[in-house]
């Protein structure tokens, strides 16, 4: 049996400090110790790509990394995008242009789309096709989706070249 250890992350911009199993998955820290509920559990084998957060800058399926593993690192999930009064480019082109359906994906969508867009800030269809293979949605065709991404990506751009 192993021991229990601390960890310490940063999460959306605070700090943390987790007392946990070093194989704890990372979803499970998030959802049960931090109450950040957004990233989804789906298939626990990495495919599906519900648990899709950010970390160090890149995106990784929280279902596939030990909590061990993500000591010291900086970590943004779906709560750390936007709030409810003011929501991320992409939480709004998703709802505008009717990105999702039952929504179980979205979380995991959104923030690899978050991450994509920070790599590549025009991407074309094809882009964000590839970019975004990892994530799975049973609903929607995909084509809403890149829509909302493509919409985003355009929101985006101006805000940056207006702030120029």
């Amino acid at each position: 049996m192993s021991k229990q250890q601390q960890y310490r992350i940063k999460v959306n911009g605070q700090e943390e400090t987790i007392t946990a199993e070093p194989r704890e998955l990372l979803i499970y820290t998030l959802r049960e110790h931090l109450n950040l509920t957004g990233p989804h559990i789906g298939c626990e084998t990495s495919h599906c790509g519900a648990c899709t957060v950010t970390m160090n800058r890149k995106s990784v399926k929280a279902c596939t990394v030990f909590i061990a593993q993500a000591d010291g690192a900086e970590i943004t999930t779906i709560e750390g995008l936007g709030d409810p009064d003011v929501l991320h480019p992409l939480q709004e082109a998703f709802r505008e242009h009717h990105g999702l359906q039952c929504g179980y994906c979205t979380p995991g969508m959104i923030t690899r789309a978050a991450r994509l867009l920070e790599e590549n800030p025009d991407p074309t269809d094809e882009d964000i096709r590839f970019g975004m293979a990892g994530n799975l949605c049973r609903c929607t065709g995909y084509q809403n989706i890149v829509k909302s991404i493509k919409a985003a990506a355009r929101t985006m751009n101006e805000t940056r070249e207006a702030a120029e």
